[in-house]
């Protein structure tokens, strides 16, 4: 039987809000939390041993990280920095280019000019066909 007890900090997300709140404002990371608490033991019901341990874990790691969300959050309001900001990739930076097969053949080795095979380093003929280098 496994037992977490976690202190969580409110941050700063889970704040009560200034304005009313409608429903489409949705839960906050605190409700979250029970929620995943709640599952958690919940899950002790579960008979099969690995089928509950496999599921408990998984909990405990999403609890973890709305943990670690909620602080990063708070840590980031802090200083000032708008948390939920998405900063947009590098346009300098270009994505890797597709590299086929032949690619990857004709980079790693030579090959053989009668049938493409790919070729030995240390032969001096073609191992598919034959042919002299």
């Amino acid at each position: 039987m496994i037992f977490i007890q976690i202190t969580v900090f409110p941050p700063s997300i889970d704040d009560p809000p200034s304005q009313p709140v409608s429903m489409s404002d949705g839960p906050t990371l605190s409700d979250f939390m029970r929620h995943l608490q709640a599952v958690l033991e919940e899950s002790e019901e579960i008979t099969d041993r690995t089928e509950r341990e496999s599921r408990q874990l998984q909990i405990e790691s999403a609890i973890q990280e709305a943990i670690i969300f909620g602080n990063r959050f708070r840590e980031l309001k802090e200083h000032g920095i708008d948390p939920l900001h998405i900063v947009l990739p590098n346009s300098r930076e270009e994505a890797p280019q597709h590299v086929s097969k032949l690619d990857t053949l004709s980079i790693s080795g030579a090959l053989c000019k009668e049938c493409g095979a790919r070729l030995e380093n240390d032969l001096d003929f073609c191992p598919s066909c034959g042919a002299k280098r």
